[in-house]
């Protein structure tokens, strides 16, 4: 195994916005490349129980971006301009933009899980999650190795039930995410600026490094 590219890819998969490539079509058969390779990652109880909704159509994208834009857009826009940090303002701005341009994304991907957890005991939404998260970030990692981008985005799930009724997706489902997906403008990205991880890291007990 070629270590230098594996840590490229996980440290340069980054949450690509306003770098997405919305004239250029993706095919079907490389989204399904990248859920094949998203389907190796590990369930709770191996019960391989993730779904994964493709969207291309026109009319349903630009729906979810309305969705998503009544959710969010005023929040960011407030946080893109009152935001004192200025790395996090740039990704309020990015986020902003994003519901912009959402419906001109090529291909949005809902990853799922077959199954509701809403009054759940910790552990069994622990189990859930962990069930359907490693698989979606399988994804974005496969994405990128093949010169696409997306953002792992949540904001629709305030107003998940008017998605599935959008989509058609049974009451006995759970969205975790919205993936815009296109390829990328540019495959240029770089690690970003994280503290050392002796500082975010303890030993034995909490607390000590």
């Amino acid at each position: 195994m070629d270590i230098a590219s594996v840590d490229e890819l996980l440290t340069t998969t980054r949450a690509v916005r306003q770098r997405l490539d919305v004239t250029r079509p993706v095919r079907r058969e490389v989204i399904l490349d990248c859920v094949r390779l998203a389907m190796q990652a590990p369930t709770a109880s191996n019960a391989q129980d993730w779904r994964w909704l493709v969207i291309t159509d026109a009319d349903k994208r630009a729906a979810i971006a309305e969705i998503y834009r009544s959710v969010g857009g005023e929040y960011l826009a407030h946080a893109a301009a009152t935001e004192a940090d200025p790395q996090t303002r740039r990704v309020y701005r990015s986020a902003l933009a994003l519901t912009e341009t959402l419906a001109q994304v090529p291909v949005h991907v809902i990853p799922c899980l077959q199954r509701r957890f809403d009054e759940s005991d910790r552990l069994v939404a622990a189990s859930a999650w962990a069930s359907i998260i490693p698989a979606a970030w399988s994804f974005l990692l496969a994405l990128r190795s093949r010169g696409l981008g997306s953002v792992w985005t949540t904001m629709h799930l305030a107003k998940e039930q008017q998605v599935a009724e959008l989509l058609e997706i049974p009451a006995t489902v759970t969205q975790a995410a919205l993936f815009p997906v296109a390829y990328t403008i540019g495959t240029d990205f770089r690690p970003a600026s994280r503290p050392p991880p002796q500082t975010v890291t303890f030993w034995n007990t909490w607390g000590e490094h």
